[in-house]
């Protein structure tokens, strides 16, 4: 009862943060209007209270919104349960099918995560000193391309699993025109192996934005430049996106 009233409590807080800014909103539209057009279909992997469904939307895609929480499926179907071009997948995705342990942080649920590592590397490191995954749950495991093989090949695919990216991005066989995973200074080493990955799929292009900040930190680079920018980062850096291209 405890946990369900702070998740609730969290996901409010996260639906005022997320949902309550229109110059992030605008923001985020120029950011994903460079990799996505009406029409696309896009997968938002990780989609939490689907602020990021939002921006799809506005941009005129259909959208995969793949999300395990609970509390999080059930704002996004109060948010998008009606619109016709919103898939919501209940679900985890990694590099096979199956199950697995979902630990939660009923506080933060953004940070809720099936990497027993991310919390391991979290424990302790500056800036995490308050969060605590005090409860689990076991969800559903799809992949990317038991997806793709369900909905169609997407234009864009966003991740964000929290420490989970490159078992994600190891269930894809095939390229898609664009893609984004999330890094963490905690754990440069997933992001790292997320970067090898794309480049061995054929992804030529990478470039990144720092936290929230909607905003591309430079020109395009190719797989070895971007490795070295995220190894140089400082560790209050704490997080962002690295996105990729095919061309």
């Amino acid at each position: 009862m405890l946990q369900s009233i702070r998740m609730a409590r969290a996901t409010l807080r996260s639906l005022r943060i997320y949902y309550g800014d229109r110059r992030r909103a605008a923001e985020m539209d120029r950011l994903y209007g460079n990799f996505v057009r009406s029409g696309d279909l896009v997968f938002d992997v990780g989609a939490h209270v689907g602020n990021r469904i939002a921006s799809f939307r506005r941009l005129g895609a259909r959208v995969v919104a793949v999300e395990p929480q609970r509390p999080m499926v059930k704002a996004l179907w109060l948010l998008y349960g009606r619109d016709r071009s919103v898939t919501i997948e209940p679900v985890a995705v990694g590099g096979q099918p199956g199950r697995a342990r979902l630990l939660i942080n009923a506080d933060n649920p953004t940070v809720s995560s099936v990497s027993p590592e991310f919390v391991a590397a979290a424990a302790g490191a500056p800036g995490w000193e308050t969060q605590r995954w005090s409860e689990s749950a076991e969800v559903e495991v799809t992949t990317l391309d038991a997806l793709i093989d369900r909905h169609g090949v997407p234009t864009f695919i966003k991740i964000d699993v929290e420490g989970f990216e490159a078992e994600a991005l190891s269930g894809l066989s095939q390229a898609v025109r664009a893609l984004s995973f999330e890094f963490t200074t905690i754990q440069r080493d997933v992001a790292l192996a997320c970067i090898e990955q794309c480049a061995a799929m054929g992804y030529a292009r990478f470039n990144a934005a720092l936290g929230e900040s909607q905003a591309m930190v430079g020109v395009w680079v190719g797989a070895q430049e971007i490795a070295r920018w995220l190894s140089a980062l400082p560790q209050a850096a704490n997080s962002g996106d690295i996105y990729a291209v095919t061309a």
